[in-house]
C-alpha cells in the first residue's frame, strides 16, 4: 500500500473536501480522487461519501482513521530512527497567525543556514485545533497560545513570548483612560473562540465592565483596521506584528492586574523527532531573545 494514499484520505476527511485537500497536498483534485478509490480498492470497502458540497469519512473510514494517523506516525519515526538522530527530515509544524507572520519568518531563516537537510511544513489554525492535532500526532510542533487548562504528562509546552493584553484605539481618540474607554465607545471583541480572546473576556468579567459590543473578530489585524477606523475600541495582545501598515492607533495599557497572552511551543514528549524539535525550539528561543 502506497503510504501517499493513506496521507491523502486523512487530509481529506480533515478538511471534508477534495478540493480542499488537493490544494494543501499540491496535486489535482483528480489525483486526490483516484488515490481514495485505489485505496478503497485495496480495503474492499468505501471510505469516503458526500454530503452537500462536501465530504465526510463513512462508518468504515472513521473506523480507520486513527489507525491510519498511527501507521503514518509509525513509519515517520522508523525513517527518522534509521538516519541515526541526524539534523535531516522533515517537521510538520503548526502556527497561530501572528506567530507564522511575525515569528517563524527570522526562525526559519535561520533553521535553514544551520541545518539546511530538515525541511518544515508550516500549516495554519488556530490554538485548539493546533494542539488537537499536535496531541494527535498530525502536526510534530505547534506554536500556540498556552492552554487554560493542565496539559496532559504527554505533552510538553515551551513558553516562548509574552504578550500583554492592551487596550487599542483610534489615533485621534483624546481619551486615555482604559476603563473610560471601554464603557463608553462601541466594542470590538477578541473572539472568545480563541484562547488569546477568552483571555481579554475573563479580565473584563473580572473587572465587571460590559462594554458594548459591536462586532467579534478572530483576526487581529482586522481588528487593527476596525480600530483605526474608529468603529470602536478593543483589548488585544501587543502581538510581535508585523502590524498592518498606515493605521493610526493609540495602544494603551491595561489596569492591572492585566492579563498576558503567553506564546509557546507543543509537542508531545515522546516521538522519534524529538531531536529535530529540540532544534526548532533552541532556535526559536534563540531569535526571540535577541529581539530589542
Amino acid at each position: 500500500m502506497d503510504t501517499r494514499f493513506l496521507e491523502t484520505f486523512l487530509t481529506v476527511a480533515r478538511r471534508g473536501s477534495l478540493a480542499d485537500a488537493a490544494v494543501e497536498l499540491d496535486v489535482t483534485a483528480t489525483a486526490v480522487a483516484q488515490r481514495i478509490r485505489t485505496l478503497e480498492a485495496e480495503l474492499g470497502v468505501k471510505l469516503i461519501v458526500r454530503s452537500g458540497r462536501s465530504v465526510r469519512p463513512t462508518e468504515a473510514g472513521y473506523a480507520i482513521l486513527e489507525r491510519a494517523a498511527t501507521v503514518l506516525r509509525d513509519l515517520r519515526d522508523l525513517g527518522t530512527a534509521a538516519r541515526g538522530g541526524d539534523i535531516t527530515g522533515k517537521l510538520r509544524v503548526g502556527a497561530i497567525s501572528t506567530a507564522q507572520t511575525g515569528l517563524f519568518p527570522r526562525v526559519l531563516g535561520r533553521l535553514a543556514k544551520r541545518h539546511p537537510g530538515l525541511e518544515v511544513g508550516l500549516e495554519p489554525g488556530t490554538s485548539a485545533e493546533l494542539y488537537a492535532r499536535t496531541v494527535a500526532g498530525e502536526l510534530d510542533v505547534s506554536a500556540i497560545v498556552r492552554p487554560g487548562f493542565t496539559l496532559p504528562k504527554t505533552v510538553q509546552f515551551h513558553r516562548w513570548r509574552s504578550e500583554p493584553l492592551i487596550l487599542l484605539a483610534p489615533g485621534d481618540e483624546p481619551s486615555r483612560d482604559a476603563v473610560a474607554l471601554l464603557t463608553e465607545r462601541p466594542f470590538i471583541r477578541y473572539d472568545r473562540r480563541q484562547w488569546g480572546g477568552r483571555l481579554a473576556a475573563d479580565y473584563l468579567e473580572g473587572r465587571g465592565i460590559v462594554p458594548a459590543q459591536r462586532f467579534e473578530l478572530d483576526a487581529l489585524e482586522a481588528i487593527a483596521v476596525m480600530v483605526h477606523n474608529g468603529l470602536g475600541v478593543s483589548i488585544v495582545p501587543e502581538w510581535a506584528g508585523p502590524w498592518p501598515e498606515g493605521l493610526r492607533l493609540l495602544r494603551l495599557p491595561l489596569p492591572p492586574p492585566a492579563p498576558k497572552r503567553e506564546l509557546g511551543l507543543v509537542a508531545l514528549r515522546s516521538t522519534a523527532e524529538m531531536h529535530l524539535i529540540r532544534k526548532l525550539v533552541e532556535i526559536a528561543l534563540e531569535s526571540e531573545e535577541a529581539q530589542p
